[in-house]
């Protein structure tokens, strides 16, 4: 199976750990007990293999891994502590809410973040027609190769809401995996979980969220956590190798 290690997110729009049922209302993700999910073929027609949906990577390596999503922050230390921690982040954006700012993400890849999609526009994808979801993928690939010069890899739903039909339109913008999380990182620099006991362990994926209502800076925040992180005798790992 792929993975271990823990990943961090950035949360999407919504409350930390939120995910949208097919119905697009709020509800607690539910999670299967396998490190990857998500089936490894279509309906049978003889496509190519979708592509798995990971929370947590099995490894031996003493490893998390930390994502965030939107593009919403843009916080300038944050550059700075990436930079002089040595920090292999991942940033799944979003086009129409990083707007402007890509230009921060610029100095943040140039410092070792990784660049990775999170769709054009945040809708809930689960249940929408096939042209849409993929409009939505395929989109944010081109848009963030004509920014960046690159081809992500890597792919997180808005809200954790996914179908078959997502795994599909992913597969097909040249996703290899569906990133989603065990921890997520509250406005308060507070870890919850959505499955298993509470406790960072080796190969979770950790989300922190977009933070507009967050007291503490995403520097603080995350400082907080790599606190955590290291007083767990864990280290930061790069996800993309681990996928």
């Amino acid at each position: 199976m792929v993975c271990a290690g823990v990943i961090l997110l950035a949360g999407c729009a919504g409350a930390a750990g939120e995910r949208l049922g097919a119905d697009g209302r709020g509800q607690s993700p539910t999670h299967a007990s396998s490190d990857v999910r998500g089936p490894d073929r279509d309906d049978g027609d003889g496509r190519d293999a979708l592509p798995p949906v990971v929370d947590h990577i099995r490894t031996r390596d003493r490893v998390v891994f930390l994502t965030y999503d939107d593009g919403a922050e843009r916080d300038p230390g944050f550059v700075g502590l990436v930079r002089e921690r040595r920090l292999p982040v991942s940033m799944f954006l979003t086009d129409s809410v990083v707007g402007p700012g890509y230009g921060h993400f610029a100095r943040l890849r140039a410092v070792g973040a990784s660049i990775q999609n999170h769709t054009l526009d945040h809708p809930a994808l689960r249940g929408l027609p096939y042209a849409g979801q993929r409009a939505e993928i395929c989109g944010q690939q081109h848009k963030l190769r004509s920014r960046f010069g690159i081809r992500p890899h890597l792919f997180r739903p808005p809200y954790g809401a996914y179908d078959t039909t997502t795994l599909r339109a992913a597969a097909d913008c040249g996703i290899r995996a569906v990133v989603l999380w065990r921890a997520s990182l509250g406005p308060d620099g507070a870890l919850t979980y959505t499955r298993g006991e509470p406790g960072l362990r080796p190969g979770d994926v950790i989300s922190v969220p977009s933070g507009e209502t967050a007291s503490l800076t995403l520097t603080e925040r995350t400082e907080r956590l790599l606190r955590e992180i290291e007083g767990r005798g864990l280290r930061v790992g790069r996800l993309e190798n681990y996928l």
